[in-house]
């Protein structure tokens, strides 16, 4: 018993894992088709935006000192809206040389508020909510109405490409890349400066520099979630983000990522997205009323979370 309740304080994201087997679970049972090869494929594609909106949340938080990120996803519209309207159909619209321009858009972003944050020492909800308004009024200054998106390699990024999901590039590549960074200095110094940054300043450590670097990296990801989202809605829309910001911050806790650093990674923010994907599509499948989807939506969450802290702090509570 104290080796399984061990390894599962050990695992943080346990609770999202099995929370998430049950719901597909019951997915299946609910609606047979959804794990039709072509349907899983499909809806992988739909969870990629959502998972990558989390994932870009993450870094702010392991970075600590109050670290958040709600310029995320006004970040994804306007890398949706550029690729669309500006690089789709030009000579810059090829994926070896649009991709890279977004991201790097995407960076210098991040960038931004991590200087803003890190240097002259704005709140971080402060300094992200502003730069939230800035982009939103971007975007739609950029396209008030939808605009539908020219035929592109755009298209199989919700679909297959080959007989590989889109979703597994979009989502899984960033993921591996992660994974390999976790075992460089790179994610060490995110953490440890997010678990204590005077201990980390004391030993040598740029944590202004650091912090700066956590944002980037998140801008880079919002910028890979707007490529996901345009292969999603094949449209350039302002509004179509709009049910990702609260989603991905909620999706950040559930994975079991702690909000006030220094512990967690990508992998636990994608579980959460999954989480929070199956239920979504599980009280579909039951046809409740929209009237409660919402409010079932948000007490199962809360559910999960208090549930998933309390079983994870009774672990280590018998482990003490």
């Amino acid at each position: 018993m104290v080796r399984t309740l061990r390894a599962f304080a050990g695992w943080r994201m346990g609770f999202a894992v099995t929370f998430g087997v049950g719901l597909f679970i019951a997915n299946v049972i609910v609606t047979p088709s959804f794990v039709t090869g072509g349907q899983l494929a499909v809806s992988a594609g739909t969870l990629a935006p959502f998972a990558l909106a989390a994932m870009a949340s993450t870094p702010a938080f392991l970075s600590g000192g109050g670290g958040i990120d709600l310029s995320i996803t006004p970040l994804m519209a306007l890398s949706n809206i550029v690729l669309v309207t500006g690089l789709l159909g030009t000579t810059l619209g090829t994926p070896l040389l649009a991709i890279p321009l977004l991201l790097i858009m995407g960076a210098l972003v991040g960038a931004t508020n991590g200087i803003i944050i890190a240097r002259f020492r704005f709140p971080p909800v402060i300094a992200t909510l502003g730069m939230f308004f800035m982009l939103s009024g971007l975007d739609l200054a950029l396209v008030p109405n939808p605009v539908t998106a020219p035929h592109a390699w755009i298209d199989s990024l919700a679909d297959t490409i080959g007989p590989v999901p889109g979703a597994l590039l979009t989502i899984g590549v960033p993921l591996l890349i992660w994974g390999v960074l976790r075992r460089t200095p790179l994610v060490s110094k995110i953490l440890s400066v997010g678990d204590n940054a005077p201990a980390s300043f004391s030993a040598g450590v740029n944590v202004d520099a650091v912090r700066i670097l956590a944002y980037s990296i998140g801008g880079l990801l919002a910028a890979l979630g707007g490529i996901a989202l345009s292969g999603l809605i094949q449209s350039a829309d302002t509004t179509s983000y709009t049910g990702y910001t609260v989603s991905a911050l909620a999706a950040v806790a559930l994975g079991g990522t702690n909000l006030a650093g220094g512990r967690g990674g990508l992998l636990p923010s994608a579980v959460g997205a999954v989480c929070i994907y199956l239920l979504d599509n599980l009280l579909t499948g039951l046809n409740v009323s929209s009237d409660y989807v919402q409010v079932a939506y948000g007490a199962v969450l809360v559910v999960a979370v208090v549930l998933g802290t309390a079983v994870i702090n009774r672990s280590r509570a018998v482990l003490a």
